[in-house]
């Protein structure tokens, strides 16, 4: 089969179309016939070797930790899932991934892909949905009526959370640039600051949130006067920068977990046209060298999904 792989940590030059084996199933997996995967900037981490104590590899290593596709193989104890099956995970991100053809996964992590967006664009929802999910309700525990700040809305995690924290009942700020805004409010935020106009902390000054939500990669100090919109009692999570320690708020650090059961709901929800899934652009795997150049010099918008 035909896989993106790199035999060392570096740059993006290390990436490379090859070919590889067809993986087989072992006990307790499924081989995967890969319609999609996406970019993640975990990826991009791995790959520079940054994730390497907290992270290690095998090389060559095939990256792409969300996948949409169809079951082509079952392994030995597997149930529940037959040839054909379409299906989406969050995969292990030291494994093997799904920028190739076919990928092997633990039964354990699938779910089965949603009916009503095509197959390849559902590889969008499992890493940033499963983070929004469990940022909003196992972090921050969201509730009806609150006050939610979410910042760096117009990312791909942003979009999710928005449109989550609403159905949720919280009333929803959200930070985004120009080129996102409109995203954004389709997504349902009550109120959108534009950070490109006015600092977010010197125009929320004073607001007292119950929650606040950190998707951007900042300084500790913008982050840490970021936690200081929450109100006293209140929380902050951050999927990006750590916030500060302080008694006066509850803060916590979001590392996203994959959970076929929560990426189960998730799908329930798209279906139901509850959850709307958001693909910026679609290309083939054999672009995902310039998709991380993009993405590492900011000038990746949205959820880039990528196909064999």
């Amino acid at each position: 089969m035909k896989a993106i792989r790199y035999h060392s940590y570096g740059s993006t030059d290390v990436l490379a179309l090859e070919d590889a084996d067809r993986p087989t199933a072992g006990p307790g997996q499924v081989v995967i016939k890969v319609a999609g995967t996406s970019f993640n900037l975990l990826d991009a981490a791995i790959r520079a070797g940054i994730m390497q104590e907290v992270m290690p590899i095998a090389f060559p290593h095939t990256p792409g930790i969300d996948v949409s596709g169809t079951v082509a193989e079952t392994g030995e104890g597997v149930t529940g899932w037959s040839t054909g099956d379409p299906v989406i995970a969050f995969l292990p991100p030291t494994a093997p991934g799904a920028t190739a053809e076919y990928v092997a996964a633990p039964a354990a992590l699938l779910a089965a892909a949603p009916a009503t967006v095509p197959l390849a664009d559902a590889a969008a929802l499992p890493t940033v949905a499963l983070t929004a999910r469990q940022a909003l309700f196992d972090h921050l525990d969201l509730k009806p009526g609150q006050r939610l700040l979410v910042n760096g809305a117009g990312g791909a995690v942003g979009g999710y959370a928005v449109q989550l924290a609403k159905r949720a009942g919280a009333v929803v700020t959200a930070t985004a640039s120009p080129r996102s805004i409109e995203r954004v409010r389709a997504a349902g935020a009550d109120r959108i600051v534009d950070h490109t106009a006015t600092p977010v902390v010197d125009l929320l000054d004073g607001e007292g949130f119950d929650a606040v939500l950190q998707l951007v990669r900042d300084t500790p100090e913008a982050t840490a006067a970021l936690a200081g919109l929450v109100a006293d009692g209140g929380a902050f999570a951050s999927a990006t920068t750590p916030g500060p320690r302080t008694p006066r708020i509850r803060v916590e650090q979001v590392y996203v977990e994959s959970d076929a059961a929560r990426l189960a709901d998730l799908v329930s929800l798209v279906d139901a046209g509850e959850l709307r899934i958001e693909v910026a652009e679609r290309l083939p795997i054999a672009d995902l060298p310039a998709v991380h150049d993009r993405a590492l010099e900011g000038r990746l918008h949205g959820k880039t999904v990528l196909t064999p």
